[in-house]
């Protein structure tokens, strides 16, 4: 076969079996051997200008890691991997490859472009279990910044800063750091003993993180600055779950999906002995299409639901969550309703008993550039559940925009920045990822705080 393995399809990755996997919450993808992971590489052609880097936020070397990997080096392989990235583990993860570096990867012009999410994995994991830290500490120059928020974009600033020499705090406002990586993805799709120890490879170099801290209440913003930081960071992400305006979104039995996953993954309810334990019923109806609603719907099924039903207002092909993710929600016995939305939910005592919908079409695009649905006339009909799951995304928390003098937001709570430096309008003081976007991806985030790092760094490096 020569220097390169020209097949056209991806190495196969193992997975558990559906009708195993819907009864418990260990990872699905089971990951590559080494031997998958260097036959998989090899499929790499190393171009002399890689696209697939410009796909990457956080501008990861693609072809080079890749090339280790496919000399067998796997520690070279991981060294390269997190000049760039902190949290690899993470991103190999949940990353949207699939929109990103994989999509420019020209092996994908005729056949599947490299699984470079896959090997990305690969590399994090094996540094896990095989490596060694060689992480020095940068010098202290005893300047100090804050960070708030110990989610993607927290971490990540956080983590560059570090590198640069800065005496860095990160204030977390619950009880175990990470943000979404730990409340919102569940663990069959991010085990929480991977996030922790990348989060520990962040600490190492230096950041200190306090939790139980809220920013906004604990104490401000402005405050941080009399106390002596030079610069804040905010990256405390989009955690206030968006409604419908529905009639009965107030009765028993209608969670938030930020709730519901906040409570199993975060506060394990799943358990039942669990002092927080989240009640499924039998009929549950996640309303939305993104990764977010996946996730609920694939939680439910996991904590026994008997019907699980992802409603959506599009079609098919105009889901957001990712392709592995719907694929996935097949496999376990999820039920798509789409081209459907949700106009009131009914209710017997307080408590749901039914959705109420009406069938949609689909019409030309509207400002988004999807095509815009429009109910048809007399096609209402009900779905018989007993509780209802709003996965329709999510909005910054108001309490830093209200207490932070100078801080300018959008209209629905997003902080404006200065897009090429991440610096609010309040000076010194710089936001990126959720708070400043909405709720997107983690590696948007990790980039939003990246630059922002920069930007901070080319600041206070006058005063060292």
């Amino acid at each position: 076969m020569g220097k390169f393995n020209m097949t056209l399809q991806k190495t196969k990755i193992a997975e558990q079996n559906p009708a195993e996997r819907r009864k418990n919450f260990k990872e699905v993808s089971l990951g590559y051997s080494e031997e998958e992971a260097i036959n998989e590489a090899k499929r790499c052609i190393q171009c002399k200008s890689p696209a697939c880097v410009s796909g990457c936020p956080v501008n990861v070397h693609i072809p080079q890691f890749i090339n280790k990997v496919a000399e067998g080096n796997f520690e070279e392989a991981y060294d390269i991997l997190v000049e760039q990235n902190s949290l690899p583990a993470i991103c190999g993860r949940v990353c949207p490859q699939e929109k990103q570096c994989e999509s420019k990867c020209v092996r994908g012009m005729k056949g599947e472009p490299v699984g470079i999410g896959r090997l990305e994995r690969f590399v994090a994991d094996w540094f896990i279990e095989n490596g060694k830290t060689k992480e020095k500490k940068a010098e202290n120059n005893n300047i100090k910044v804050a960070v708030t928020g110990a989610g993607p974009a927290g971490l990540a600033c956080a983590g560059e800063l570090a590198k640069y020499g800065y005496d860095v705090t990160i204030f977390e406002a619950l009880h175990t750091a990470g943000g979404v990586l730990m409340y919102g993805i569940p663990e069959f799709r991010l085990p929480k003993e991977i996030v922790k120890k990348e989060i520990e490879n962040v600490a190492e170099q230096g950041v200190k993180i306090q939790k139980n801290v809220i920013v906004g209440r604990s104490i401000t913003v402005d405050e941080l600055m009399e106390e002596g930081y030079k610069s804040v960071f905010i990256g405390s992400g989009a955690g206030l779950p968006n409604f419908m305006g529905i009639e009965g979104e107030n009765l028993n039995g209608v969670y938030s999906a930020n709730e519901f996953l906040t409570r199993v993954n975060l506060m394990k309810a799943y358990d039942k002995n669990s002092p927080t334990p989240v009640s499924v019923g039998e009929k549950i109806a996640v309303i939305g299409g993104g990764n977010v609603a996946m996730d609920a719907a694939r939680t439910a099924v996991r904590l026994g639901a008997k019907e699980v039903y992802v409603v959506y207002r599009r079609g098919e092909e105009e889901l957001p969550a990712r392709l592995e993710e719907v694929h996935h929600a097949k496999e376990e016995g999820v039920i798509f309703r789409l081209l459907s939305n949700p106009v009131g939910i009914k209710g017997d005592n307080g408590w749901v008993e039914k959705l109420e919908c009406v069938e949609m079409e689909l019409s030309e695009p509207d400002e988004s550039g999807r095509r815009r649905p429009v109910a048809i006339e007399g096609s209402e009909f009900m779905l018989d559940v007993d509780r209802v799951i709003i996965a329709i995304g999510q909005s910054p928390n108001p309490l830093i925009r209200q207490t932070t003098k100078g801080l300018e937001t959008h209209n629905w709570g997003g902080i404006i920045v200065e897009v090429e430096s991440m610096e609010t309008t309040k000076e010194s003081v710089y936001a990126g990822g959720d708070v400043v976007t909405g709720a997107a991806t983690v590696i948007l985030a990790m980039g939003a705080g990246k630059k922002a790092a920069k930007s901070i760094h080319e600041k206070l490096r006058k005063s060292i």
